[in-house]
């Protein structure tokens, strides 16, 4: 095959795979007709109505405009993807939830598509009003970010099926010695794995390798090409991922549980209106609605926190 053809092959499998990590498209060499699963089509959001006594918690300027512009990482079912390509609405569960507080609040979103890594920093200097992307609350951020929790989901590890690296749950990061490890950029994921590379060390083991990408389909496509050995990403996503066949993944346990939240600049007079509203859903039903359409009522709250400590 010539130099062109191999460009245009490797470009049609990263477009596939890229596919596959949004929740659409198929794998080549998967069985035929091994497509995702569609996303979910039941509308638990309709019927939320604007809750006036939680909407005056907003402040007044807020309340006048009648808009939030939120900031939203999209690109990992079942949180927040595209099924049908970019250019058409994003689904998904923090989707969802995020539609339904606004409703509650009787506000409407200026949502704006922005990469993990820069919607924290982009709080800070006044770009959002607010930022979803599956954030786990940490010490570390909450020095700088304010969180108003509203799911726990956390940090997990994913693998190519019948692989022969890993076999079983990882519980410690010394059973990663040796492997390269393929993660997002920015996240808990990244910081997790740099702040302890030395256990191997420690251990008398090799060290293992953290390549960090800025695209989750990029990530599976690493992964599929042996490019990386291991994902490490949220327990959420790589489940879902894992039950699509055309990803071709198996989901190998929780690492380490963390509390997911809506982000705020630090001191935002947002985080008490944002935290009764997710409440006013807890209540009244909406909030286990939207978990069972996107298959992770397993991760549900009892109560909205705003930054409460890490989970340890």
């Amino acid at each position: 095959m010539n130099r062109t053809r191999l460009r245009g092959a490797a470009a049609l499998l990263l477009s596939v795979l890229a596919l596959t990590a949004c929740g659409s498209g198929t794998h080549p060499g998967a069985p035929a007709g091994a497509q995702a699963s569609p996303a979910p089509t039941d509308d638990p959001v309709a019927a939320v109505r604007t809750v006036d006594s939680v909407a005056a918690l907003l402040p007044a300027e807020v309340r006048e405009s009648g808009t939030l512009r939120i900031g939203s990482s999209v690109g990992f079912p079942p949180g927040a993807y595209y099924p049908d390509g970019p250019g058409k609405a994003p689904v998904g569960q923090d989707i969802d939830i995020a539609d339904a507080v606004a409703k509650v609040l009787g506000v409407r979103l200026d949502r704006q598509d922005a990469s993990f890594e820069t919607i924290l920093p982009a709080l800070g200097s006044g770009k959002y009003d607010v930022g979803t992307g599956n954030f786990g609350v940490t010490a570390q951020r909450l020095k700088t970010v304010d969180f108003v929790t509203y799911i726990n989901d956390g940090q997990g590890f994913a693998v190519k099926k019948d692989t022969t690296t890993l076999k079983k749950k990882v519980t410690d990061l010394t059973e990663l010695c040796g492997l390269t490890i393929g993660t997002g950029a920015g996240t808990t994921f990244e910081t997790t794995l740099t702040a302890q590379k030395g256990v191997c060390a420690k251990a008398g083991k090799k060290p293992y390798e953290v390549k960090v990408y800025s695209e989750n389909g990029a990530t599976l496509t690493a992964l599929q090409q042996g490019r990386i050995d291991v994902i490490m990403s949220t327990i959420n996503g790589l489940r879902h991922q894992a039950a699509q066949p055309a990803a071709r993944t198996t989901f190998l346990g929780e690492y380490h549980r963390l509390d997911v939240g809506f982000a705020f600049r630090k001191g935002s007079p947002l985080t008490k209106a944002f935290r009764a509203a997710v409440n006013e859903l807890i209540k009244d039903g909406t909030y286990a609605r939207i978990l069972a359409k996107w298959g992770t009522g397993a991760s549900a709250i009892d109560a909205s926190r705003i930054n409460p400590p890490e989970h340890r």
